[in-house]
């Protein structure tokens, strides 16, 4: 880990001198500060798209993987844009970008579904739950079965259905049958 940081170090040190030798110190600072600030710009908007995208996949509108790709990237970017140095904040920049989180995230997806194989699982699209029924008027007013206590309580009259097998997990949910 300490050469880890040793080498962000000297990396960030080396481009420093270099971008401040050939363009000069104050514009090397201006440089910095505007990366900074187009940074935070991108981080608000950008937050909030990837937020969007993470909305859609849970509603069923867009692949589940492509948005959380989405959202480790910004997730990343962010985190570079916070680390003081030049390169950090141009690799911030290019992960807060669109076009780059878009061609970025098929080796996310790859790499999650390599590493990860319970993600992989996860970001296959998910089927809802339905469960088919009917709204019934509360016919305890009309036929003076229900009791006092129950009010205005309301009565569901339905068929329990139970699951005589369950097939071997092949997909993401257990299918029962009938």
């Amino acid at each position: 880990m300490l050469a880890l940081f040793v080498l962000y170090v000297v990396v960030e040190v080396a481009a420093l001198v270099a971008v401040s030798s050939a363009l000069g110190v104050l514009w090397t600072v201006v440089l910095l500060i505007g990366g900074s600030l187009i940074g935070s710009l991108l981080v608000r908007s950008q937050g909030r798209r990837v937020l969007d995208g993470l909305r859609r996949a849970s509603r069923g509108e867009r692949s589940a993987g492509g948005a959380v790709a989405d959202g480790a990237l910004f997730a990343a970017g962010s985190v570079a844009m916070f680390v003081p140095g030049l390169v950090t904040t141009v690799i911030g920049l290019l992960l807060l970008i669109p076009p780059t989180r878009w061609l970025l995230r098929p080796a996310v997806m790859w790499a999650a579904a390599r590493w990860l194989p319970q993600v992989a699982t996860a970001t296959r699209r998910m089927r809802p739950t339905v469960i088919d029924g009917e709204i019934l008027e509360d016919r305890a007013e009309t036929t003076g079965t229900a009791s006092s206590a129950a009010g205005s309580a309301l009565v569901l009259e339905g068929q329990v259905i139970e699951a005589d097998r369950v097939d071997q997990p092949t997909g993401d949910f257990r299918k029962p049958h009938r």
